[in-house]
């Protein structure tokens, strides 16, 4: 254990080695280190007792506790011609300590280091609990239906097709669609939203929600192995893996180091001893060894990237190891795509203006017949505002304008204002228009009936989340492929500073690029339509990944649930996370640069150099762990928003993907 952090073999994979546990108690360095300590407190006590070198062999038991847990390892990897770790220039300080005839401080080496290695392991394994904490989200067994029965099952044993009874309180075992039953799930464990969802037959029920008052059938769409949560806790393990630029810094300042501090106390030892007595600069040699161990340096950074990405998950977003953590944190440009990131990418019907002598029942009615079979969005946007009744026969598409079939006998018409005339309702096609939105005309035999206007409106957060990015100093840019009139307007609702439209896909990407030139860009989007301009940004962010192959592998950051608010806790998380780190870096490098020279000078005796080395440790691992606990970001979320509206238990589909159900969705004006 001794070298697990400060100089382990890069060669070897970290995941081979036992996970220490995160039990204070259970760690064995920290035992160890215990008993060590009362035995070093028996030795210090015998020593008085007893004169001479007899009175020194009470230290013995002490130095061997203690060296335990790290002289073994510095043996092997001499005798297997290893590269020396931290606990080998510590085992070298021990036994030369020895060989002077200097037990007791030999045997405060093995004490505190033994302490320093087991509150190493300690930290390191409570920053991965939120790990295991999402391995815990699926249930030990699961009820399911087979021919006709009720059995329990592990949930590995579930397959494709299986129907899982889910009753009130348990958990989903595996992803799976709802059959049958009405309910509430609670997605926070996974997506940090923290208003339960309202569930029904057709609804996607994802691994490790929590079902609420009803019992639901829900049918198994994937395997436990290849589930939503299974993905996220694979995309997790390999993120911790991931280096960033300050890790692999460290890395390569430690590996050379260590040998580089043998040579210098090597030389020490040599050239004192030849200026006279050999036993002074020996000794300063061996204190050299301990004040220059790196294990602080070393450390500073895997922890605290290990704990910020664990917060981060537990939280509902992803960051896909250190080098997305720090690109995160450069990012000073945010380029958002619209549909379905600044806006709900669910169009409704905001306003129906009718002719005169007409109600806004029958131009719904006929507009409503027309589509009827369209896959068009503005179409689902007309077929919810409208009532149900009446059958178009007959219709079809005019590439570019619209439709045109025949309703209750007479001939209709749907499409853009000119191809179908707004005659005396031009004025007010203009001002919806000009209000960012989609704007139809319906005509029925030959008669201009009124005009549909029809939007899809900006997330309920949207604006304040805007709001605290430029509160953390970042410019916004919307990019999309909608009108440069609807982008506008809905650009300068939500407070975007600067809007590019009418853009294909490859058009974002070099949009993206050209930002690049002024400043670190980060792109937002749903990881399919904008996947090139998420390839091209130094940080691609996914927004509502949840369930998502493509957005989950292909982002460098992932917002598993549909709030736009975790994006500015994200950045805000990234740049604590950041600031820490380099906290970190700095306080060991000045500890290194401090302790060496005072070792050299004989300033500082051993004992108190692996004291001052040990609690800089602790105190960077201290300062690591603090990146584990999210901070309550600009706009007032902590990544578990409490979104308004909804229902009375919870928020329905359709005001999910913002948290809450606009005004706009539920009313139309009448003009």
């Amino acid at each position: 254990m001794a070298d697990t952090c400060c100089a382990r073999d890069h060669d070897q994979p970290a995941a081979t080695e036992e996970e220490p546990s995160d039990r204070l108690r259970d760690v064995p360095e920290i035992r160890a280190a215990v008993l060590s300590g009362l035995l070093l407190a028996a030795g210090s006590v015998m020593s008085r007792l007893v004169d001479g070198p007899a009175g020194g062999l009470g230290y013995v038991p002490a130095l061997l506790v203690g060296g335990r847990t790290f002289v073994p390892d510095a043996v092997r990897r001499l005798l297997r011609r290893q590269r020396p770790g931290v606990g080998s220039l510590m085992a070298a300080a021990a036994v030369g300590a020895v060989a002077l005839g200097e037990l007791g401080e030999a045997a405060a080496l093995a004490f505190l280091f033994s302490i320093s290695e087991g509150l190493e392991a300690y930290a390191l394994a409570r920053t991965r609990r939120g790990l295991r904490a999402l391995l815990d989200l699926v249930p030990a067994t699961v009820t399911a239906r087979r021919d006709g029965r009720e059995v329990a099952v592990h949930p590995d044993d579930l397959r494709v097709g299986d129907h899982m009874i889910v009753g009130p309180g348990e958990r989903m075992a595996t992803d799976g669609t709802v059959r049958s039953g009405r309910s509430l799930l609670d997605l926070s464990p996974i997506t940090g939203e923290s208003v339960p969802v309202e569930t029904r037959p057709g609804d996607d029920a994802p691994a490790g929600a929590i079902n609420g008052r009803g019992v639901l059938d829900v049918e198994v769409t994937a395997p436990a192995s290849d589930s939503s949560l299974a993905r996220i806790v694979h995309v997790v393990e390999q993120a911790q893996e991931r280096k960033g630029a300050s890790q692999r810094m460290t890395e390569r300042l430690v590996r050379p180091l260590v040998p580089l501090v043998f040579g210098a106390a090597a030389l020490l030892a040599v050239s004192g001893s030849l200026l006279g007595e050999p036993g002074v600069w020996v000794h300063r040699a061996l204190v050299l060894l301990v004040a220059a161990a790196p294990c602080a340096l070393a450390i500073s950074v895997p922890v605290t990237v290990v704990a910020g990405i664990g917060a981060a998950t537990r939280r509902g977003f992803l960051i896909k190891g250190g080098a997305a953590l720090e690109a995160l944190d450069r990012v000073r440009v945010v380029a958002l795509d619209k549909t379905g990131t600044l806006t709900r990418n669910e169009p409704r019907v905001i306003e129906v203006v009718v002719a005169d002598g007409v109600v806004v029942k029958d131009v719904l009615s006929v507009a409503a017949a027309l589509e009827r079979y369209s896959e068009h969005p503005l179409a689902r946007a007309i077929l919810e505002a409208a009532p149900d009744g009446i059958v178009a026969r007959d219709v079809e598409a005019v590439p570019g304008h619209g439709l045109v079939g025949t309703v209750e006998g007479v001939t209709a018409r749907l499409g853009r204002v000119g191809w179908v005339d707004a005659g005396c309702l031009g004025e007010q096609a203009a001002r919806l228009a000009d209000a960012g939105a989609t704007v139809v005309a319906v005509a029925r035999d030959g008669r201009t009936l009124g005009l549909i206007a029809v939007r899809d409106e900006l997330r309920a957060e949207a604006v304040a989340v805007v709001a605290a990015l430029r509160l953390q100093r970042m410019r916004t840019v919307m990019l999309t492929g909608d009108s440069a009139r609807t982008a506008r307007v809905l650009g300068q609702a939500a407070g975007v500073d600067d809007v590019r439209a009418e853009l294909l896909p490859e058009d974002k990407a070099d949009a993206v690029r050209r930002l690049q030139r002024e400043l670190p860009v980060a792109m937002v989007g749903d990881g399919i339509n904008d996947a090139p301009a998420l390839a091209v940004a130094d940080v691609g962010i996914a927004m509502g990944a949840m369930g998502a192959d493509a957005a989950i592998e292909t982002a460098d950051v992932a917002l598993m649930g549909d709030d736009l608010r975790l994006l500015a806790t994200a950045l805000e998380h990234a740049g604590r996370t950041a600031t820490i780190m380099r906290q970190n870096l700095g306080f060991s490098a000045a500890i290194l640069l401090t302790l060496v020279p005072l070792a050299a000078l004989g300033a500082i005796g051993l004992a108190a150099a692996v004291a001052v080395h040990e609690l800089a440790e602790v105190a960077v691992i201290a300062n690591g762990v603090r990146a584990g606990r999210l901070r309550e970001s600009s706009d007032g979320a902590t990544g578990q928003p409490d979104a308004p509206g909804g229902t009375e238990h919870g928020h329905t589909r359709a005001g999910r993907r913002s948290g809450t159900l606009h005004p706009a969705s539920s009313k139309v004006a009448i003009r």
